[in-house]
């Protein structure tokens, strides 16, 4: 039947085709745990892998006791940010990455703050680390920040 990964994939897909289109599904992480006799962490890594911006799934999540998973499936065509958030790679240098927040700006996705804010957080001076892991940390957080914003 696959690993406990592919079995908690499988359903929490069965879970989204019964939501409507434009819906969040709402799950407790420790709860979906106990239904597969995993630990949570199980569950992030789930969510963090097959559930995230690049295969089309927005995801907000907070931890603690009353902690839950919100999901929810975007399509292609539903926000300008989306395509971006699919062709930023793994790893991105500065002028890229504020090429792309000036082209949403442009295009009317990021209001002028937004962008000035975001174009911040993946500065140079922002990531005070050495290269390459600078690139990948700026792809991540811009891929993040992006998806928390649609």
């Amino acid at each position: 039947m696959g690993g406990i990964s592919d079995r908690i994939e499988s359903f929490i897909m069965e879970l989204l085709k019964d939501e409507a289109p434009d819906a969040w599904l709402e799950l407790r992480r420790n709860e979906l745990a106990s239904v597969f006799g995993c630990v949570p962490s199980q569950i992030n890594y789930v969510i963090s892998t097959r559930f995230n911006p690049e295969h089309g799934y927005i995801v907000e999540s907070r931890r603690g006791g009353g902690g839950y998973l919100r999901i929810k499936r975007v399509e292609n065509g539903e926000s300008p940010i989306y395509g971006v958030i699919k062709a930023v790679p793994d790893s991105i240098d500065c002028p890229s990455a504020r090429r792309h927040i000036e082209e949403l700006e442009r295009k009317g996705a990021l209001a002028p703050q937004t962008a000035a804010a975001l174009a911040g957080a993946v500065s140079d001076a922002a990531i005070a680390i050495a290269q390459p892991e600078k690139d990948r940390i700026r792809a991540g957080i811009l891929k993040n920040a992006l998806s928390a914003l649609i």
